[in-house]
């Protein structure tokens, strides 16, 4: 059994996973003590599994929302949580399956050494990845990248990642944005502006079919209506901020020339 970890947790936002969100549990408490899994009105009976593995597994803990709220909520709802018991960052991963969970230590190891980093898994993509996502997921990088001065987003849309928590809470509580699919991406724009670092990890992403156990809550339409709205306002705030980004930019230029230089 892991030792468990009074600075570091997982947290995995659930909503009708499915039955991957068996193996996604296990394999992540067989790496990491503790792992929350923060259930969002779900419906569809894993609620009742999870609470079940609660009951005899003290590293695992299970939240529960009374209706879905989006990923965004569900991870605010953690992370609010375990700010208040000590906790500095978390790993936040899909219950879908899609997120390696072999890769937790790594990511944890990272953010130890990097603590006021925010480690961002970059994704690499194997066969399974619908293509109109591979493409579709390139527009928005383009947009943070611009949003951020090229700052070092590898992949903004790749919810595999190790978060401190307190700049992350202020991000969020200070705004009525980032709690559905747009959460991935505004916070990691939104962390950029306050000055945390990115630093990135490729990572595999598998992509299940329906008939593997598959489950996507992505919709096509509406999702990118909302990620599209949402590069569209931080553009704004990206305007108001260019003189400190570029400020900010050109000294850490400076600083790498001068260490080279050294």
């Amino acid at each position: 059994m892991t030792e468990r970890s009074s600075t570091h947790l997982v947290i995995i936002p659930s909503y009708n996973p499915g039955p991957k969100v068996r193996e996604v549990v296990g394999e992540a408490r067989a790496l990491w003590n503790p792992v929350w899994v923060v259930v969002d009105g779900s419906t569809d009976g894993s609620t009742d599994w999870l609470q079940e593995q609660a009951r005899n597994d003290p590293g695992l803990r299970v939240l529960v929302l009374p209706r879905n709220s989006g990923k965004g909520a569900a991870v605010l709802h953690g992370l609010q949580q375990a700010a208040a018991e000590g906790f500095t960052h978390a790993l936040t991963m899909d219950s879908d399956g899609q997120h390696p969970a072999a890769l937790i230590p790594r990511m944890f190891e990272l953010s130890r050494r990097n603590p006021d980093a925010m480690i961002l898994g970059r994704p690499v993509f194997d066969a399974s990845a619908p293509r109109a996502r591979v493409y579709g997921r390139r527009l928005s990088n383009v947009f943070a990248d611009l949003e951020t001065l090229w700052s070092g987003i590898g992949d903004s849309l790749y919810g595999f990642r190790v978060y401190p928590i307190r700049p992350l809470c202020a991000v969020m509580e200070g705004h009525r944005w980032m709690r559905r699919m747009d959460f991935d991406p505004e916070v990691a724009i939104r962390l950029c502006w306050r000055g945390v670092r990115p630093i990135n990890l490729d990572t595999p992403v598998r992509y299940f079919r329906a008939d593997e156990g598959g489950v996507s809550h992505f919709h096509y339409v509406r999702d990118n209506v909302l990620l599209t709205s949402m590069h569209l306002r931080l553009l704004g705030g990206f305007l108001l901020r260019l003189p400190m980004l570029a400020y900010r930019r050109l000294g850490e230029r400076v600083s790498t020339d001068t260490k080279s230089a050294a």
